[in-house]
């Protein structure tokens, strides 16, 4: 097993998820986030903001430098790992900087709240 972490753009939350659900990955949780990745913050925007031009300061948000982001996690069976980072990547790839970063990572164990399930038997299938 393994658990996919997603960062992706808010407005493209929705696309992900039909593109996941109609792949057979339909089991994920998502939360919002703030942040921003290595790319840097556009300076004239920041120096605006400081300047108290109205229109960079609504660009920047009341967060600054943090981008308001989606963060999913996803856990599917080995088997599962490459369909769902090729799902994010061709929903979310528009080659600019913001589109987002997937994480892969190893997943001791699951066990269902309400049957007792454990392993695999708890995700997707194949």
């Amino acid at each position: 097993m393994k658990e996919v972490m997603a960062i992706v753009r808010m407005n493209m939350m929705n696309k992900t998820k039909r593109a996941l659900s109609d792949a057979g990955i339909t089991s994920m949780t998502a939360r919002d986030a703030l942040g921003r990745g290595k790319g840097l913050v556009d300076t004239s925007l920041l120096e605006g903001a400081e300047k108290g031009y109205e229109e960079a300061i609504a660009q920047l948000g009341h967060s600054q430098r943090l981008i308001p982001k989606r963060l999913m996690f996803i856990v599917v069976p080995d088997n599962l790992v490459e369909k769902t980072v090729k799902t994010i990547i061709r929903v979310n790839k528009t080659g600019k900087s913001g589109d987002g970063k997937i994480f892969v990572m190893p997943v001791a164990d699951s066990v269902c709240v309400r049957t007792g399930e454990c392993g695999v038997a708890v995700l997707d299938e194949a």
